[in-house]
């Protein structure tokens, strides 16, 4: 295998398991209603996911392992990037911040300081921020 394949096997690997991870979020319920479907849709589109992986994850999303981000700052990473499909078109309307706290609890943070985590991301990808903006005043909220 050449080693380019490496890093393009490692990014699909983690993508997939980013995308069973959000499904598993999505079935806390025991269902999924038609504004997550359609959420899930965009978001697989997003992650590259092939419509045989999509379906495959769908029907079962705990076979998929998913790399669940240890440190503080890959938790703020992904919670950017959730944030941002979540919000750039507003598709789940009021959903949107219900799922993103979902989400949120699923990274690691904490239901304590959640909703305030969540309520700041959603505050400054709505100002366009970049990454290193975002995880600058993420990281500096409490100083």
């Amino acid at each position: 295998m050449p080693f380019s394949e490496l890093f393009d096997n490692e990014f699909k690997q983690r993508n997939r398991g980013h995308f069973s991870a959000i499904v598993r979020v999505a079935f806390a319920d025991g269902k999924i209603n038609q504004q997550e479907q359609e959420f899930l849709d965009k978001i697989a589109s997003t992650l590259q996911i092939s419509e045989e992986e999509y379906k495959e994850i769908l029907s079962d999303p705990w076979k998929h392992p998913i790399n669940p981000p240890y440190l503080y700052t890959q938790r703020l990473e992904r919670l950017y990037d959730l944030a941002r499909m979540v919000h750039v078109d507003h598709h789940l309307g009021d959903l949107q911040e219900v799922m993103l706290r979902r989400m949120g609890l699923a990274l690691g943070f904490t239901p304590g300081n959640v909703n305030f985590i969540v309520s700041k991301a959603l505050s400054l990808v709505d100002k366009k921020v970049d990454l290193d903006t975002f995880l600058f005043e993420m990281e500096n909220m409490n100083k």
